[in-house]
C-alpha cells in the first residue's frame, strides 16, 4: 500500500467524520467553518460559536443582509474580529452566493489559497491540496523539511495529494496533524505516513523551531465617563477590534483622575494592562451613549466587557438601567 492509500484508509478508520461541517456539502457551512477554525480550537468553536452562528445567519444570503455591527455581535468573543469583517465583506462582495473555483474564491476578503482549496475540495470534491497550520507540520515532517517555505510545500502537497479521493485526503492530513503529528511529543508508531516518513527519527526538527519574541506589554487607561446613568463608549475604527464597542482608551492618566482598578487581557501578539479611571471633569468626545441593558445589545471586546463589570461594581451602576 503506498502512503496515499495508506492515508485514505487511516481516515476511513480514524478520521473525525461527527464533525458537522464534514457532514453537508454546504459550502457556506464549510466556509465558515473553515474561518472560525483559524484561530481557534475546534473544541471551542463547536461548543460555544458555530451552531448559534447558523441559527442566527443560516446563508451567506443572510450574513450580506445583516449589519456589520450584528455579525459582529454573533462573533462576540471568538476573538480576532477581522474574520468576522472579512466573512461581511465577502458576503456582500459575492452577494450571498460563493464562488465555485479557488482563483475567485481566493480574491475574495479573507479566504486565503488554502481555505479557497478547502471550500473547494469539500464543497465540491475539486482534487486540490490544503494547507493550514496543521498540514504543513505534517508535510515538512513527512519530507524532513526544516524551513517553512510555501512555495515548496504547496510542490510537496501536491505530490502527495491523493486526487481520486481529495475529500478525504485532506481531512486526513488535517486530523493527522491535529491528533498525532502534533507539535510536541508526535505519535509516530500510529501515524499512516510513518513507513516513508522522512523526518520520523527526529520530527521535533521538522520545521525547526523559530525563536518568539517576547510578548510586550503595553499600559494604557481606560476612560469610564457617566452621563444621567448612561455610559460613553466609542466604536472602534483601528484594525484590532475594528467596528466593535468598547471604553475610551488613553496613553496618559489625567491628573485628577479617580482609580477604578486595573483589568489584564493577553492578545496574540501583546499584553494590554489597563487602568480603568474616571474623570467627570474631563470632556471626551464618544459615539454614543447607553445604559448597561442597552450595551448588552452591542457587540463589545473581551477586555472591554472586563471593563464594563469593573466599573458597574466600582460605581453603583445599575447593571439593567
Amino acid at each position: 500500500m503506498n502512503v496515499k492509500e495508506a492515508i485514505y484508509a487511516w481516515y476511513q478508520t480514524n478520521g473525525r467524520h461527527d464533525l458537522p461541517w464534514r457532514q453537508t456539502n454546504d459550502a457556506y457551512k464549510i466556509y465558515l467553518s473553515e474561518i472560525m477554525l483559524q484561530q481557534t480550537q475546534v473544541k471551542t468553536v463547536l461548543e460555544r460559536f458555530y451552531f448559534p452562528f447558523l441559527e442566527r445567519f443560516p446563508t451567506l444570503q443572510s450574513v450580506a443582509e445583516a449589519s456589520l455591527d450584528d455579525v459582529l455581535k454573533m462573533w462576540e468573543g471568538l476573538g480576532y474580529y477581522t474574520r468576522a469583517q472579512n466573512l461581511h465583506h465577502t458576503a456582500l462582495t459575492c452577494k450571498g452566493v460563493l464562488p465555485k473555483n479557488p482563483e475567485e474564491l481566493g480574491g475574495l476578503k479573507g479566504i486565503g489559497k488554502s481555505t479557497a482549496h478547502a471550500i473547494c475540495s469539500f464543497a465540491y470534491h475539486q482534487a486540490l491540496p490544503i494547507l493550514d497550520a496543521n498540514v504543513k507540520r505534517v508535510v515538512c515532517r513527512y519530507f524532513a523539511l526544516s524551513v517553512k517555505d510555501d512555495k515548496v510545500l504547496w510542490e510537496k502537497a501536491w505530490k502527495l495529494l491523493h486526487v481520486k479521493h481529495p475529500y478525504e485526503h485532506n481531512q486526513a492530513m488535517m486530523d493527522i496533524g491535529a491528533m498525532i503529528c502534533t507539535p510536541k511529543n508526535p505519535n509516530c508508531s500510529v501515524c499512516p505516513l510513518e513507513f516513508t516518513c522522512k523526518g520520523k527519527n527526529a520530527p521535533e526538527n521538522y520545521p525547526k523551531a523559530v525563536q518568539k519574541a517576547k510578548v510586550p506589554t503595553k499600559k494604557r487607561f481606560a476612560l469610564v465617563v457617566v452621563q444621567e446613568g448612561k455610559l460613553g463608549l466609542m466604536q472602534r475604527t483601528q484594525r484590532l477590534l475594528h467596528g466593535l464597542w468598547g471604553f475610551v482608551q488613553l496613553d496618559e492618566k489625567p491628573s485628577d483622575a479617580k482609580s477604578l482598578g486595573k483589568v489584564i487581557h493577553t492578545y496574540s501578539h501583546f499584553k494590554l494592562e489597563l487602568e480603568i479611571i474616571q474623570d467627570d471633569a474631563l470632556h471626551v468626545n464618544v459615539d454614543g451613549w447607553f445604559t448597561c441593558k442597552e450595551i448588552e445589545q452591542l457587540a463589545l471586546s473581551t477586555v472591554d466587557k472586563k471593563i464594563l463589570a469593573l466599573s458597574t461594581m466600582m460605581r453603583n451602576i445599575a447593571p439593567t438601567s
